[in-house]
């Protein structure tokens, strides 16, 4: 049986790209053969909208069908996993009831394991090579919860003059966690959303080759196709395929593959 692959993308900063590099990467894993499961695990529904109309979102996340009410009901994700229109990518959708997650794990026996014995099903059956999640900007008991459930932390950083804001309590908490899951390793740093033009490029790469994780030699860089696709509500190469947005998050895809069979155990 192969090894299911879980990595979390996390970061503490709003508009560092979390979600939109998990919905590419994902894709693009699937359009290789992979087989890919996304969950959605942040309230404002950005992973959903990535593969979904917003009307056919909203629909699901005021249904019983999402990962909020897997989690309440501390049931098997197995039940709650529905195809994307696309060929070897499956999603777990959220819903804005996740704004209440943290209530609810409150008195819960293990509250922060809550989300790994939900997915153990998933993952003994085999079926999936990567899972891969994507975490509210926050950094409390549920980012805990899809830490512990995760092999690997990616961190995509925003190359701006507040890219790195906030990047040191992300680490911290990254510490934290692994006194209850030891295994958790950080995979590495993505950087989003660059303009080679702007001096403050060359600095976050500085920052970032200074401290002691892997940064992704890929980079994405600003381009107004991904906004499109946005709003189409696509990935970026289902929308446009010869896109130079579509070639970098392929190459990051084919990046992170490479090291997360390098670092399995």
């Amino acid at each position: 049986m192969k090894k299911t692959v879980t990595i979390c993308f996390a970061n503490n900063k709003g508009g560092s790209g979390k979600s939109t590099t998990c919905s590419n990467i994902g894709y693009s894993l699937a359009q290789k053969g992979k087989k890919v499961l996304l969950i959605d695990g942040d309230m404002q529904l950005n992973l959903s909208l990535s593969f979904f109309d917003e009307d056919t979102v909203l629909e699901i996340a005021q249904s019983n069908k999402n990962l909020y009410y897997a989690i309440k009901e501390q049931r098997s994700l197995s039940d709650y996993i529905i195809p994307t229109p696309y060929e070897n990518l499956d999603i777990i959708p959220s819903s804005t009831l996740m704004s209440g997650i943290e209530y609810e794990l409150f008195t819960k026996w293990q509250r922060e394991l809550i989300l790994k014995k939900c997915l153990e099903d998933v993952k003994l059956e085999g079926k999936y090579d990567y899972i891969l999640i994507d975490a509210p900007p926050t950094l409390g008991g549920w980012a805990m919860n899809l830490l512990c459930a995760s092999d690997f932390l990616l961190i995509p950083v925003e190359a701006s003059p507040w890219g790195l804001f906030g990047l040191a309590n992300m680490f911290e908490f990254y510490s934290t966690v692994t006194q209850i899951s030891p295994d958790l390793e950080v995979l590495g740093i993505a950087v989003t959303k660059v303009n080679e033009r702007k001096n403050y490029f060359k600095q976050t790469m500085a920052a970032l080759k200074e401290m002691d994780f892997y940064v992704f030699d890929s980079y994405i860089r600003v381009d107004s196709t991904i906004e499109w696709a946005q709003d189409a509500g696509k990935p970026v190469a289902a929308f446009k395929k010869s896109s130079r947005a579509s070639e970098e998050y392929e190459l990051m895809a084919k990046e992170m593959h490479k090291q997360a069979q390098k670092r399995i155990k």
